[in-house]
């Protein structure tokens, strides 16, 4: 069978990142479907990481992780910005990095009395899933979920 023009063969680093991220991706997801919120937590928080950790991940690693789970979350139904979320910081801390979940909420609802929460994976000052810098101007957060030992995400900028 001959494949479409534009589409190509993901390389063997490509596939074995899609394979990570879908692991990832459906443990976080039956974490969330069980209600086991606090286990989904310590299931993170297990990755110790060093303590001379960056602040921020290597650019190509942050792009790595937000590549892998974007893809592979299409996979699994119900993988929610709270899944991919979860799924990417428990990535970045099996690589020893440290990121925040942040949810927010939308500062001006386009529904009256109805409430939106969106999650999103901050590393440093780089928002690594959720959206882009200016989507997140329009949220006002609610809570940080950040690694034992490091410190909380700043304001994102890029």
């Amino acid at each position: 069978m001959k494949r479409p023009l534009g589409i190509r063969r993901p390389s063997r680093r490509e596939a074995a990142l899609l394979v990570q991220a879908l692991g990832a991706i459906l443990r976080v997801r039956l974490h969330l479907v069980r209600g086991r919120h606090h286990a989904l937590r310590r299931m993170i928080e297990a990755h110790r990481l060093p303590s001379d950790t960056p602040a921020e991940a290597p650019r190509a690693d942050l792009a790595e992780i937000a590549w892998s789970v974007r893809n592979a979350a299409r996979l699994v139904p119900g993988a929610t910005c709270l899944t991919q979320a979860s799924a990417g910081q428990l990535l970045l801390a099996r690589r020893g990095h440290v990121s925040t979940i942040r949810v927010s909420v939308p500062g001006n609802s386009e529904k009256p009395g109805t409430l939106a929460p969106h999650a999103w994976l901050i590393s440093g000052q780089t928002i690594v899933l959720g959206g882009t810098v200016a989507d997140y101007a329009r949220h006002r957060p609610l809570h940080d979920f950040t690694l034992p030992g490091a410190l909380s995400a700043d304001t994102p900028t890029t």
